[in-house]
C-alpha cells in the first residue's frame, strides 16, 4: 500500500528529476531510472532509458528550469503508482511557458521508487485553458 509517505517522496523524486545537478549525475540517474525505462516526449519522440542517461551527460546541455503543480497520484497495485502533474518551464524572468501534462509510472522494488514510464503531452494554450 502506498501512503502519504510514499506519496511526498515520489513528489520529492518527480521533482528531482528537474534539476540538471540530477540529470548530471549517472549514477544518481541509474537508481532513479527502471532498467526498462521508457519515455514518450513532449515532442512526440520516445527515448529509451539509455537515450535519457546519456541526454545531459555534457557540462554544456542546459535542462530549462521547471516549475511542477496539480500532483495527483493513483495506486494501480501494491507497489505500483501513477503520478500526474502539470509543468511549465521557466525563464529567466520567471515566467511560465511551454505548459505540459505529465505522467510517470513508478515502481517499488528492493533498491526504492524507481520511475518506469514517463510521458509529457503538450497542453494547448495557457495553465487552465
Amino acid at each position: 500500500m502506498v501512503d502519504e509517505e510514499d506519496l511526498q517522496t515520489l513528489k520529492q523524486l518527480e521533482v528531482e528529476l528537474h534539476q540538471s545537478a540530477t540529470r548530471r549525475n549517472a549514477s544518481r540517474m541509474q537508481e532513479l531510472l527502471h532498467d526498462e525505462f521508457e519515455e514518450f516526449g513532449r515532442s512526440g519522440r520516445r527515448y529509451t532509458r539509455r537515450e535519457v542517461l546519456n541526454e545531459f551527460v555534457s557540462a554544456d546541455a542546459v535542462l530549462p528550469a521547471v516549475h511542477a503543480e496539480d500532483f495527483e497520484f493513483k495506486r494501480l497495485a501494491e507497489c505500483v503508482v501513477l503520478l500526474t502533474y502539470m509543468s511549465a518551464h521557466l525563464d529567466s524572468s520567471g515566467a511560465a511557458h511551454r505548459y505540459t501534462l505529465r505522467s510517470s509510472l513508478w515502481v517499488r522494488s528492493a533498491g526504492g521508487w524507481q520511475m518506469r514510464f514517463h510521458q509529457g503531452t503538450p497542453m494547448s494554450g495557457e495553465k487552465g485553458k
